[in-house]
């Protein structure tokens, strides 16, 4: 799961930004945003500064949110207030299919028809 998420937050161009659950859904995910943030804690070297949180909000506390801010302005993403501009800046991802794969449905044996 973690290489999936990996991927998907290489992808992700300078000046651009993506949702944890936006990340968690291109990596074959749907649903799992938590993961998201664990798979960026896992590793060093990756762009993790553009995964926010959903509307653009930098969920980071204090210095660490500072600091990724600051990381995104440097590449020239505009900010409303506290929040990144989405409309400009948010990465759309390829469709893909998920990784999730559904349970097999059973399939009801048909009883022979009788004539009457």
């Amino acid at each position: 799961m973690f290489e999936a998420i990996w991927r998907a937050v290489r992808e992700i161009p300078a000046g651009k930004v993506a949702t944890y659950g936006s990340v968690a859904r291109a990596a074959g995910y749907p649903g799992a945003a938590r993961q998201v943030v664990w798979a960026l804690r896992a590793t060093s070297g990756l762009p993790w500064h553009r995964v926010v949180a959903a509307g653009g909000r930098i969920a980071l506390p204090a210095a660490s949110g500072m600091e990724q801010r600051m990381r995104l302005e440097f590449e020239g993403v505009r900010f409303s207030g506290t929040r990144v501009c989405m409309s400009q800046h948010e990465f759309k991802f390829p469709a893909r299919k998920s990784n999730k794969t559904k349970a097999p449905t059973k399939r009801r044996r048909q009883e022979p028809r009788t004539r009457g």
